[in-house]
């Protein structure tokens, strides 16, 4: 069973930066599309980020708002998956989700809010 636990959310000033986590169990993240996805109040689910397999050249894709600002790593070890963001916006504040696609569908972690004030 694939499960995907995140971490690392909180509450930040606008200009701060927050760490976010994703342990992932039950499948090898290198092997994976990863992904960020974000989800604010009275909106639809938006892709933050992801990134391919390392067979099939680690390429990553970021939204355009995130870009310079936000960096996803991988730690094959670990089997975990972080989000670096730096330099949060009022407008980042949403629930940070983390998300791997496997054959049968896209599986979801719990989520962890992200809340930056200004």
């Amino acid at each position: 069973q694939v499960q995907l636990v995140e971490s690392g959310g909180g509450l930040v000033q606008a200009g701060g930066s927050l760490r976010l986590s994703c342990v992932v169990s039950g499948i090898t993240i290198r092997y994976n599309v990863m992904g960020w996805y974000r989800q604010a109040p009275g909106k639809q689910r938006e892709l933050v980020v992801s990134i391919t397999g390392s067979t099939d050249g680690s390429i990553t894709r970021y939204a355009e708002f995130v870009k310079g600002r936000f960096t996803i790593s991988r730690d094959s070890a670990k089997n975990t998956v972080y989000l670096q963001m730096n330099s949060l916006k009022p407008e980042d504040t949403a629930v940070y989700y983390c998300a791997a696609d496997r054959e049968i569908g896209r599986v979801w972690g719990q989520g962890t809010q992200v809340t930056v004030s200004s």
